[in-house]
């Protein structure tokens, strides 16, 4: 997953930075909550760990903001000090996912945040994600389109599993080339534009098979329902 971290200890963002990296996520951190507000107005992530407690604007004041702001429907775990029962309800009833009580404990942390990450998921790999007449089958890597298999490159498939998981959603150039090329890769803005247009023609992505994969000029993408094509998971 794409995370993005808001934790002012130097110590404490290195520590979580390292578990988070090492379980296979890809962390960007933020010392500071109106830096996190400030690129979440331009980027797009898969999750939000908040600390609490941070000068300036606190981890309950991002989360506030954030549910304020309807197109920021994100998972949110918080972490903090305070774990009294009005402290926990507060951030729960705020708008948090899950809290875990500080110092975390790798183990659980991990657990938590893969929990999150299952809760928003629209597909598993015991489910065909059926959009309208498209369905993906994760396990398998197959894709098809009026039942018939759409033969795509393991990159397109990989983005078009991206797209669809996502189905609604606007996402960063940024989001997409670091979870379907991976960080250390570079992707160009160009390549990216140009996987998104041969998946959009060999999948044939148009109106009359109810979705459109609409570019949104110097950002990302958003791939969307156009007609009532209802989406479902097939066992």
């Amino acid at each position: 997953m794409r995370i993005a971290m808001l934790e002012d200890d130097p110590d404490q963002s290195a520590w979580l930075e390292q578990v988070l990296v090492a379980a296979g996520h890809g962390v960007h951190a933020f010392a500071s909550g109106q830096r996190l507000l400030n690129d979440l107005r331009r980027e797009t992530y898969d999750l939000l760990v908040l600390d609490w407690e941070l000068p300036g604007l606190t981890g309950l004041d991002v989360l506030q903001a954030i549910r304020q702001e309807q197109s920021l429907a994100i998972p949110v775990l918080f972490l903090t000090h305070r774990n009294t029962e009005q402290d926990i309800v507060l951030a729960l009833q705020a708008g948090a996912d899950d809290y875990v009580a500080k110092p975390p404990r790798e183990r659980e942390l991990l657990a938590r945040i893969s929990a999150l990450a299952r809760r928003g998921q629209t597909a598993t790999t015991a489910a065909a994600l059926q959009v309208g007449p498209y369905r993906l089958d994760e396990s398998a890597r197959r894709i098809y389109l009026h039942d018939k298999e759409v033969s795509l490159t393991q990159r397109e498939f990989d983005l078009a599993l991206f797209l669809f998981k996502r189905l609604g959603a606007l996402v960063s150039r940024s989001h997409i080339m670091e979870t379907v090329w991976g960080r250390s890769f570079g992707a160009t803005t160009r390549t990216i534009d140009t996987h998104v247009s041969k998946l959009r023609g060999a999948l044939s992505i148009a109106p009359e098979n109810g979705l459109r994969l609409v570019p949104v000029y110097g950002y990302g993408y958003r791939l969307e329902q156009v007609a009532d094509v209802p989406a479902e998971r097939v066992l």
